[in-house]
C-alpha cells in the first residue's frame, strides 16, 4: 500500500518506487480524510486484492443471495 498527491495531473508517490508498467488501485478520498490501518489489516487487504487478482471471487448474483438469507 502507498501514499501519493496528485500534482500536474499525476499521481506521485511518498517513497514508493514502482516498476515502469505496473498496474496500480487508486482510491480517492474527497474529504482529505485519512485512515490507518494495523500491519494485520494491511496484510489481509492486500491478500483480498491477490484473491480478486486471482479471480475467486463471488459474483453479485451469490452475494445477494447470501445476504438475502436469514441469520
Amino acid at each position: 500500500m502507498a501514499t501519493g498527491r496528485v500534482v500536474g495531473g499525476k499521481i506521485v508517490l511518498e517513497g514508493e518506487m514502482l516498476h515502469e508498467g505496473a498496474v496500480v488501485t487508486v482510491v480517492v478520498h474527497d474529504d482529505g480524510e485519512t485512515f490507518d490501518t494495523t500491519a494485520e489489516e494491511e496484510h489481509a487487504l492486500l491478500e483480498a486484492i491477490a484473491q480478486a487478482d486471482r479471480g475467486q471471487v463471488v459474483s453479485w448474483e451469490r452475494l445477494r443471495e447470501q445476504l438475502r438469507r436469514p441469520a
